[in-house]
């Protein structure tokens, strides 16, 4: 019998580390423990930033003022990452272990109130959190063999480059991608239902993106893929929804993922999407959450974390808020501009009919911008009728970073006031952030 079962080694193992530490007695189950930390540390946000930084450099090297070229290796590049993720796999099971989790390698499923079966054994606990995150998902008509038609999974294991590459998807996956690609030299098509990305963003962040697209060499198709296999000779036979018919080496498929809902294996937990969940992010069923991907809320795993933690303190009978997930900051790191955002965006308080004024401040209006490939960037801010900061956009080198700012605002609830009180660095990007509460 434990006090606490999470079901899931992603993130979830932050939330079981703290609960063993506060003398919790904790299983933590994982259907493989080489991938202790989740798809986020083995297959996603942090290999994916390890090609996009070096990635970054080839572009760089491309500047005029250096001479030289320079080309990736992408067999070293990727043998440095089966370093770097072995080397911190073990760190995430070395802490698990010194703080007293009981780890147990097996596919868990919850199979009655306070029953988890975890291979030939069924386990029980007070509480359960289910953790189990998400998986590509695959359009019907395409023939998917992780050869020639790969998920972003097979990128990051990838010896050579092709010449050649269609993304379908204009999601972060695909964006994200289609800059590491073109950055590094191969001819890059991206297929997307919209004509304009990244989805919901402002309309001066889609124009300015779409230029930051096609001056990397990126040719934009609009459309949807009908079907697509491989074939011995052309490659990959992509037809579309518009009749076009195109020959590639190689399609990656980056059309989302869906939540891994398998683990709620009775019928106490409601699933729709994902795994139906309150504000507190327990299920249907009493002393049982779904934190992360499988509730189908937001596919971050900073939100993740942040879920495991705040159920963790809450069953440690803490008191604490209720996460606002609006105030969980979203981002895609393309090159040589990312896009950030936290809070609401102005589609968003559109669709909600809310008063509210912007402030939109170019970055060409600062001579930084020139030599860091961002004078298409820009800065949004938004505030309520009193004031209150509402939200922010950002596109410009490193966005992900700058938007913290804007994070810390919401989370102190500060106004436009107290936000011009703020003086910051110059020659930086911040300042135009500055810059954008002065004029509201």
């Amino acid at each position: 019998m434990y006090d606490i079962i999470y079901i899931g080694g992603g993130l979830n193992y932050a939330g079981a580390i703290v609960a063993a530490k506060q003398g919790k007695k904790v299983a933590l189950i994982e259907q493989d423990l080489s991938q202790l930390g989740g798809v986020c540390l083995h297959k996603g946000c942090i290999p994916s930033k390890m090609f996009l930084h070096h990635a970054n450099t080839v572009f760089e090297s491309q500047n005029e003022v250096l001479k030289g070229t320079l080309s990736l290796d992408v067999a070293k590049l990727t043998e440095k990452k089966w370093a770097l993720l072995e080397n911190v796999g073990k760190i995430v099971r070395k802490q698990c272990e010194s703080a007293g989790v009981t780890l147990v390698e097996a596919k868990g499923r919850v199979v009655a109130p306070g029953k988890v079966e975890a291979g030939s054994e069924v386990l029980e606990a007070a509480a359960v959190v289910m953790g189990t995150g998400s998986s590509a998902f695959i359009p019907e008509g395409i023939d998917y063999d992780g050869k020639q038609i790969i998920t972003s999974d097979e990128v990051l294991e990838l010896i050579a480059l092709p010449e050649k590459i269609a993304i379908y998807g204009t999601g972060a996956i695909g964006l994200e991608m289609a800059s590491f690609f073109a950055a590094s030299g191969v001819d890059v098509m991206l297929i997307g239902r919209d004509d304009t990305f990244p989805k919901g963003a402002h309309a001066s962040v889609q124009q300015a993106m779409k230029t930051q697209f096609e001056k990397l060499g990126v040719t934009h198709v609009a459309g949807s893929i009908v079907s697509a296999k491989s074939t011995d000779k052309r490659g990959v036979h992509i037809v579309m929804d518009n009749q076009h018919e195109h020959y590639v080496p190689m399609l990656l498929v980056a059309t989302g993922r869906r939540p891994n809902t398998g683990v709620a294996g009775c019928e106490e937990i409601a699933v729709e999407r994902g795994i139906m969940t309150d504000g507190w992010f327990e299920t249907t069923l009493k002393g049982h959450y779904a934190v992360g991907d499988c509730n189908g809320k937001l596919q971050l795993a900073h939100a993740a974390r942040a879920q495991a933690l705040n159920v963790t303190e809450r069953l440690l009978g803490n008191a604490l808020r209720m996460l606002n997930l609006s105030h969980v900051v979203k981002f895609i790191h393309t090159l040589p501009m990312s896009y950030a955002y936290v809070g609401k965006r102005r589609s968003e308080l559109d669709a909600e009919g809310m008063h509210y004024s912007e402030k939109a401040v170019p970055l060409n209006q600062f001579t930084y911008s020139v030599y860091n490939h961002a004078t298409k960037g820009v800065m949004i801010s938004y505030v309520d009728a009193q004031g209150f900061i509402l939200g922010a956009e950002i596109l410009a080198p490193n966005a992900e970073e700058l938007i913290s700012a804007v994070a810390m605002a919401l989370a102190g609830e500060m106004d436009v006031a107290q936000a011009k009180r703020t003086i910051l660095a110059h020659p930086t990007f911040s300042e135009a952030l500055e810059r954008t509460f002065y004029r509201l």
